[in-house]
């Protein structure tokens, strides 16, 4: 297979499938419950909606400031209007063309900051770590905060807990010899994942090492309090989840964090994910497709405009360099 068919297929293959959820979404509701659904979407409240978009701003305002604290070891101090532009339109980038975004943010750094390449995306690399990190503490937490309801679903679903838990432990154990292998093996793949593995733990520990790790640690756990913020407020937009708990909505939240890594932007698989989790606690379909499609489209109006706005503006500001 050629590398142009390759490169066509990744961005082709991602898009296609998130048009035929959309697709398949759209079917498999009656004309009633679309009606509900866009009645919903159309109706929801203003103030919460921008309410969300804000705190999303706000995040991405703190991975651009966050950004710096990695980049000065290097000897590097870019503006933060700069990289505010630069995150925005990586994000926006991603929508067409997975993983575009972390490429083109590495080459607007050396455009306008003159950060070589290499350095730059290192950064980037070492955020996705912190980024990914993040994530797994985010869904221990919800684990361990919703045990008994997720244990109790199980087994109303006729799952075997004991058996449930054996194939666990048995999955931690393959997990710990799989990487006693790994390390052991000499194959090109094995040196491959070890690398990557060594580059995840570099990467984290590299954060401890930094002379602003305060303010790196906190601007982590801010812009994924606002990630989980933004998400919370959009309970208030339709009637039947105001009730949710935070915990309750913490399993949608990570339902629809994986949505977002599959397709492009989530597009079609978040408003499915989404509402599928929120099924577990009894909301119907289309409230749990009107909570998804609202805070995915809020969420992707504000990256398109504001991400625009920031490949116009970026190249203006800095038409001296």
């Amino acid at each position: 297979m050629g590398n142009s068919l390759k490169k066509f297929l990744k961005i082709f293959v991602p898009i296609a499938f998130g048009l035929f959820l959309v697709w398949y979404s759209y079917n498999s509701t009656t004309p009633e419950e679309r009606e509900q659904i866009i009645h919903y979407i159309s109706n929801a409240s203003p103030f919460w909606v921008t309410l969300s978009v804000i705190i999303g701003i706000l995040s991405h305002i703190s991975r651009a400031i966050r950004w710096n604290y990695l980049l000065e070891p290097l000897g590097y101090k870019p503006k933060i209007s700069n990289n505010v532009f630069i995150v925005l339109i990586s994000y926006f980038a991603n929508l067409g063309i997975p993983r575009s975004g972390e490429i083109l943010r590495a080459t607007a750094l050396t455009t306008y900051e003159n950060v070589p390449f290499e350095k730059g995306f290192g950064t980037i690399v070492t955020e996705r770590v912190i980024d990914l990190l993040m994530l797994l503490i985010i869904i221990t937490i919800t684990l361990l905060l919703q045990t008994d309801f997720i244990l109790g679903f199980l087994e109303e679903k006729g799952v075997n807990i004991i058996g449930a838990i054996g194939i666990l432990f048995v999955g931690i154990v393959g997990l710990f010899l799989g990487s006693y292998i790994i390390r052991k093996s000499k194959s090109p793949f094995a040196l491959k994942l070890k690398g990557f593995l060594n580059g995840l733990q570099d990467g984290v520990l590299s954060v401890f090492k930094m002379k602003n790790k305060w303010p790196f640690i906190f601007h982590t756990l801010f812009i994924w309090v606002a990630y989980v913020g933004m998400f919370w407020v959009i309970k208030h937009t339709v009637e039947e989840t105001i009730t949710l708990t935070l915990s309750e909505l913490l399993v949608a939240f990570v339902a629809g964090a994986f949505a977002m890594s599959t397709t492009n932007g989530g597009i079609g698989l978040y408003p499915i994910a989404v509402s599928a989790a929120l099924g577990i606690y009894g909301i119907s379909s289309v409230s749990g497709d009107a909570f998804g499609w609202i805070m995915w489209i809020a969420q992707t109006l504000m990256v398109v405009v504001f991400g625009t706005i920031s490949f116009i503006v970026l190249p203006l500001l800095n038409r001296n360099r």
